[in-house]
């Protein structure tokens, strides 16, 4: 039987993670799936420790470093399965994650992206989840609006996701011009073309290993800009997208400012309509270099102590 679902799993010096994750496909209730992992050039044990995991379910393919979107599209461009699920090395799903997201996908079989929630823990212990704009806490079904419902956490997160491979191949996958932001780039192309099936029952796990994955703080200094700048005619005729879009302008500003590249702040800065954001986001906004610096260590001492406060709630 040919697989229902194929799993890519670009893998990239994540040594330490990757024999985890690879156990919680193998432990999924689903089992007609196959497994394509790609290693990214990794210069510590990981391919070894993913070749003893090796069957009939799982292949591995070596590449020079190229990136994690040419790792995923790669990854892809092997698959059997008509339809693409996404799982980072180091993130893990629960056991009824594969036979969730093949539910959503069989419900609602014309839907361009099927989403499962998702728990957010933090250096292994601090559990904090999600909250989505407007979606109840037993919502199974189609998003009315994707972006509306993006403005806290987002619907779409990638080890948590599925894709039919016809619409990957179509909107041409991951910009592998982006070496951050991928991800949010190819939601927000899915979302503008298609309808987004979500179940709010949470499958997976996201594991945040230190801050600076999380907060952006590695990103490249033109991806943000790059990013929101794409749709920047297309947002003029769709609020929504609109807000979406200043929210990441905001994180991405907040970003380059603690980064000392003041150009790249006050260009994203300058296309954020103020009313698009809080009180608290326009107090950050405003805040010094130095300042947001404490503030961020601030956040990481309280994540420890399990309290997360976010500008976006």
């Amino acid at each position: 039987m040919s697989a229902y679902i194929s799993v890519i799993i670009p893998l990239y010096n994540k040594a330490e993670f990757i024999a985890g994750t690879i156990e919680s496909v193998i432990n999924q209730s689903f089992k007609n799936y196959e497994v394509i992992i790609i290693n990214d050039g990794s210069t510590d044990n990981s391919l070894e420790i993913a070749k003893a995991y090796s069957s009939d379910k799982i292949s591995i393919y070596s590449t020079e470093n190229k990136g994690v979107s040419h790792a995923r599209n790669y990854g892809v461009s092997k698959a059997k399965a008509d339809l693409i699920a996404f799982l980072d090395a180091d993130d893990l799903w629960l056991t009824n994650h594969l036979e969730d997201l093949y539910k959503l996908y069989k419900s609602y079989p014309d839907c361009g992206l099927y989403a499962n929630n998702y728990d957010k823990v933090f250096f292994n212990s601090a559990v904090v989840k999600t909250v989505f704009n407007g979606i109840p806490n037993n919502f199974h079904g189609i998003i009315d609006d994707y972006f509306k419902a993006s403005t806290i956490d987002c619907i779409a997160w990638t080890s948590a996701v599925a894709i039919p491979k016809s619409v990957f191949k179509n909107l041409k996958g991951f910009n592998t011009t982006l070496n951050s932001a991928e991800d949010t780039d190819l939601w927000i192309r899915i979302a503008l073309k298609y309808n987004v099936a979500f179940s709010s029952k949470v499958t997976a796990i996201k594991n945040i290993h230190n801050l600076n994955n999380h907060l952006s703080l590695n990103m490249k200094a033109t991806d943000g800009l790059t990013l929101v700048n794409q749709f920047t005619s297309i947002e003029k005729e769709n609020a929504s997208l609109k807000k979406y879009l200043d929210l990441n302008r905001f994180s991405f500003a907040i970003e380059r400012k603690m980064g000392n590249d003041m150009n790249s702040f006050k260009n994203l800065k300058s296309n954020i309509d103020t009313k698009n954001l809080n009180y608290k986001q326009l107090i950050i906004l405003r805040l010094p270099r130095l300042v947001l610096k404490q503030l961020m260590r601030l956040k990481y001492i309280l994540i420890k102590k399990r309290l997360y406060i976010s500008p976006f709630k």
